[in-house]
């Protein structure tokens, strides 16, 4: 038993190791692949602790209480009548789970259902960042359905359904591009084979202008001050978008992606001929986002899942609900 107290207590430190270096930044941290293992080895310690340590400790405490019967019948014969000694509390001390089973086959339930539920059905996620504006603001909890575009195996990402096929006008959540080990969260706009343009800040999808109507200015309370806002009609999706009169119209810096000889820039903008198996992104904030415009098209290996409802913002519960 001392043997797996040791054991046990090498796993967790190397699991909090893993943790804290993934914190300081010293490592590329992989969520996915922290509770796939987690789950495995509390499983395992589950498993033993039903199979093997749980009938090991119940033999013990059942050889006690005969033990004891036995020491008290002898004392009964002797004419002793009072026993010393608490033997249902030595029996519960025994049946007690030791602390390393606590932490492990203890906490399998719990982390086998958050594996489950987080790999195949929804997973949270936090905006961190403004190119969502005004559709999801920073600090909103999110939801991201996992299933929708088809239920993929964890870690490896790979297609087992084949689900509901993207559509333009879908928020959707994916792996970054240029590093995949970033969520990053954008709206489609263009998929396989679509010509996309935006020019001089007007969406085109295959040669027809996305239907736009001009609503009063979005008042942006971190930049205290106010944007351009429209409202957008992408296939049946209708959705708000915001635009900065003060920047131009030219995409600068976009950089040597996959597919670029897909895409033509000019001093109006970028139109782009999407690839089979990959889609176009663009975020709300038009002026304030980084995406395919900039870094690329994203592959279908790299689809986490649709977003669709914010559960939580602290700082304004009044953002609770689903969007568009």
């Amino acid at each position: 038993m001392q043997a797996m107290q040791y054991f046990t207590a090498a796993i967790l430190a190397a699991f909090v190791g893993y943790v804290a270096a993934w914190y300081v930044g010293a490592i590329e941290g992989n969520f996915a692949l922290l509770l796939l293992l987690a789950s495995v080895v509390t499983g395992a310690y589950w498993l033993a602790e039903r199979l093997v340590f749980l009938p090991r400790r119940r033999r013990a405490a059942e050889a006690l209480e005969v033990a004891a019967a036995q020491r008290r019948a002898e004392l009964d014969r002797l004419g002793i009548q009072k026993v010393d000694g608490d033997v249902q509390e030595a029996k519960s001390r025994l049946l007690m789970q030791p602390w390393w089973l606590d932490w492990t086959a203890g906490l399998f339930p719990v982390i086998v259902i958050v594996f489950l539920l987080r790999s195949f059905l929804f997973e949270p996620f936090k905006i961190p960042s403004g190119s969502m504006i005004p559709t999801l603001l920073v600090g909103d909890l999110i939801l991201v359905n996992k299933f929708t575009y088809g239920v993929r195996l964890p870690v490896i990402n790979k297609k087992i359904t084949a689900g509901t096929p993207v559509q333009r006008g879908d928020v959707m959540v994916f792996r970054y591009p240029p590093q995949p080990s970033m969520d990053y969260i954008k709206r489609v706009v263009g998929i396989p084979g679509d010509e996309i343009a935006y020019l001089n800040k007007r969406l085109t999808v295959n040669g027809q202008p996305v239907p736009t109507t001009e609503l009063p200015d979005y008042f942006d309370r971190d930049a205290m001050r106010y944007f351009k806002q429209f409202e957008e009609q992408l296939g049946d999706r209708r959705h708000r978008i915001i635009t900065n009169t003060d920047v131009p119209a030219f995409v600068q810096g976009a950089s040597q992606f996959r597919f670029r000889d897909q895409c033509r820039y000019s001093v109006e903008g970028v139109s782009c001929t999407v690839p089979e198996g990959h889609y176009f992104m663009m975020g709300d904030n038009r002026d304030n986002s980084l995406d395919s415009r900039y870094w690329g098209f994203v592959p279908d290996e790299n689809i986490v899942g649709r977003a669709f409802f914010v559960w939580m913002n602290f700082g304004n519960l009044k953002r609770i609900g689903s969007f568009n």
